[in-house]
């Protein structure tokens, strides 16, 4: 079916196109078109009122929404998880395990792919796994269970790996644990992206890392060692580092602004990623939740163990988006790029997904000027 949509205002990764129409076919995006171009033939028009034109929402790590988690390893979970994802302008995300027992995460990994091979296109698209855990430092483990957690075991990552069927995406792990070294030489030379989170690495550890070719770093701040100026740790590396980009939860809990302003400055906008982290109570009232087979209270905006400890957010990808611009003073253009090609280029999809370019994936949304979105268009389907 081809899709001509006019009246908009195209958001490019760092500009905003007027004055053109976008045209959509077999799923793809066939051409970026002058308005004065009129003999344009197509089966939907869509009038975009001029509203603007992004391409739609990526979130890479996020753990569940809607009463779901991707640790449930059942098809009605992802299949929950993806709706709630797709009303939120997410057209894209991936499933993130956490820390558990070898066989509950194995579970998670072949219900994923399993659901890979059978999802449909009228919901968010997922893209892999995000394997959060379990080789993490106890010492910095946030929500991750403790009596879980585990140094770096590269045999049972090749276990995961191949469970998966090669659709793990993104290994979080803390650099400074025994056998992190071999197993991130592992994950590089097999394309599979090395995120460096839950740690108490020192500055040191962190830069050896990086140097063997680690690109992520887990929710910049949250559950890592405090930076001192003699000793700046891995949010030391993390910010000086432009081989490294960062995940920020930008929720209004998880960071102060000025936490969020030191990141823009240092990373540019170019280097972070907007992620969720949310879990299964995103999406529902205030109440008693779960994660990892730990209580969960989520109250006032945020997710906290009964110890107080943030447990992931409520977060979702559009709201993100808008506390980006509201909160946290972010231009338009810059926010959307941390939504969109940033997430797509840290899991190495940026070559079919996160901007609206001629031959890309047709996943695209039309929104106000509050971020209101008025249409969704998946593959090249109008959803809404």
């Amino acid at each position: 079916m081809r899709i001509l949509i006019k009246n908009i205002r195209i958001i490019k990764e760092n500009s905003i196109l007027h004055n053109h129409q976008v045209l959509v076919d077999n799923g793809k995006i066939v051409n970026i078109i002058p308005n004065n171009k009129s003999d344009i033939q197509y089966d939907v028009l869509v009038d975009g009122k001029n509203q603007y034109l992004s391409p739609g929402f990526i979130d890479i790590h996020n753990h569940g929404n809607s009463s779901y988690d991707t640790m449930d390893a059942t098809t009605e979970a992802l299949e929950a998880m993806a709706k709630y994802h797709i009303s939120n302008g997410v057209t894209s995300f991936c499933a993130t395990t956490m820390t558990n027992p070898s066989d509950k995460i194995k579970s998670a990994l072949k219900n994923a792919n399993d659901y890979m091979n059978k999802q449909g296109r009228n919901k968010s698209r997922l893209l892999g796994v995000y394997l959060e855990g379990p080789y993490f430092n106890t010492i910095k483990k946030g929500a991750q269970p403790g009596k879980d957690i585990r140094d770096p075991n590269l045999e049972e990552l090749k276990d995961f790996i191949e469970i998966s069927n090669n659709n793990i995406l993104v290994v979080a792990l803390a650099p400074e644990l025994p056998g992190a070294v071999e197993m991130i030489k592992y994950c590089v030379k097999n394309n599979i992206v090395v995120a460096l989170g839950h740690t108490n690495s020192e500055y040191i550890a962190a830069q050896k890392a990086i140097d063997l070719g680690a690109t992520l770093c887990t929710h910049l701040y949250n559950g890592m060692r405090a930076y001192t100026h003699r000793e700046p740790g891995i949010i030391g590396a993390c910010l000086t580092n432009s081989k490294l980009r960062a995940e920020l939860i930008c929720d209004g809990v998880h960071l102060h602004k000025t936490a969020v302003e030191v990141a823009k400055v240092c990373k540019t906008c170019d280097n972070i990623v907007l992620i969720s982290d949310a879990m299964r109570a995103a999406g529902l009232p205030d109440g008693i939740s779960e994660l990892g087979g730990q209580t969960v209270i989520v109250k006032d905006g945020a997710a906290r163990l009964t110890s107080g400890a943030l447990a992931g957010s409520i977060l979702n990808l559009n709201l993100a988006v808008k506390n980006m611009i509201n909160l946290y003073n972010t231009n338009l253009i810059d926010t959307i790029k941390m939504a969109t090609i940033n997430p797509a280029r840290a899991i190495k999809k940026d070559s079919i997904l996160g901007s609206i370019e001629e031959g890309k994936i047709a996943d695209l949304l039309i929104f106000n000027e509050k971020i209101e979105i008025e249409h969704i268009i998946k593959d090249g389907i109008l959803l809404k």
